[in-house]
């Protein structure tokens, strides 16, 4: 299996059914020993431990070794405990996703704070700086492997991450901010044999994405969740919304032998919708 002996942590992928198991799941299903990571204090919108262990149990049914780390990517020192976890356990890390994030304040811009603007920031950019430069002094530690590759880094951006959308200023400004970040630390990495690549997908049906159906359905004018689905199914070229497996596929590919020479890309993973 092409990821056999390799590491992966995401960070977010604590909740089932979401983004970041369906990564996951994609990496341990190819070989890959998986590092699960969240918050783990549960709340509106966030993973509980609870949560965290049906990820961890469903990736142990695929039969590769599997951690459980709980991790603010908003701390700087718990984003340093994760890598160092990590390399406890498993002795290296050659893969990170950046997937955590805060996608559930949606506000007009008016009546969006201060500290709504600040925790969106905080976990969706901040977040990925701090992991990312947490895990390459690892990649740096470790050098090259056999691919010439000493770690990879993938940040879950997003449609938001290339288009502007109402009431999610601060969302979209940490998206935008992630692929710039993306494309400054693939210049800076690369000659330490670092790829560094975000992926863009367009509107994904998880629970995350389930509150945003419920609060744009209305926004927008449509009579039910169900005719605001429709429409998006109507504009998209491929006819659907994306899927979980659309964006994990997307990051096996960047994370494999085929994308060696593949960095600063922002990918979109949209069906056409997002084409720029």
């Amino acid at each position: 299996m092409r990821f056999g002996g390799k590491v992966v942590v995401a960070t977010g992928s604590g909740r089932p059914r979401g983004l970041g198991q369906a990564i996951l799941q994609r990496f341990a299903d190819e070989g890959a020993t998986c590092v699960v990571s969240d918050i783990g204090s549960g709340g509106a919108g966030l993973a509980s431990s609870t949560d965290a262990g049906e990820v961890v149990a469903d990736l142990e049914t695929r039969g590769g070794k599997v951690l459980w780390q709980p991790c603010d990517v908003a701390d700087e020192g718990q984003c340093e405990a994760l890598v160092a976890a990590t390399v406890a356990a498993f002795g290296r890390i050659d893969m990170l996703v950046n997937n955590a994030g805060i996608g559930f304040v949606m506000k007009p811009l008016l009546d969006t704070s201060g500290n709504d603007w600040d925790r969106v920031l905080d976990v969706n950019l901040k977040g990925a700086f701090l992991c990312s430069r947490a895990a390459a002094r690892q990649f740096i530690a470790q050098g090259p492997g056999d691919d010439g590759i000493a770690g990879r880094v993938i940040n879950i951006a997003s449609q938001a991450a290339k288009s502007g959308f109402p009431h999610m200023a601060a969302y979209v400004a940490s998206k935008h901010g992630m692929v710039g970040l993306t494309r400054s630390n693939a210049v800076e990495l690369g000659p330490h044999r670092i790829t560094v690549n975000a992926v863009c997908p367009n509107h994904v049906t998880t629970g995350l994405g389930a509150a945003q159906n419920e609060y744009f359905s209305r926004l927008l004018g449509f009579d039910s969740v169900e005719a605001y689905l429709a429409n998006m199914r109507a504009k998209n070229p491929l006819g659907r919304p994306g899927l979980a497996s659309d964006t994990a596929a997307a990051c096996a590919w960047l994370a494999s032998a085929d994308a060696v020479y593949v960095t600063g890309e922002a990918i979109n993973v949209s069906g056409g919708e997002e084409m720029h």
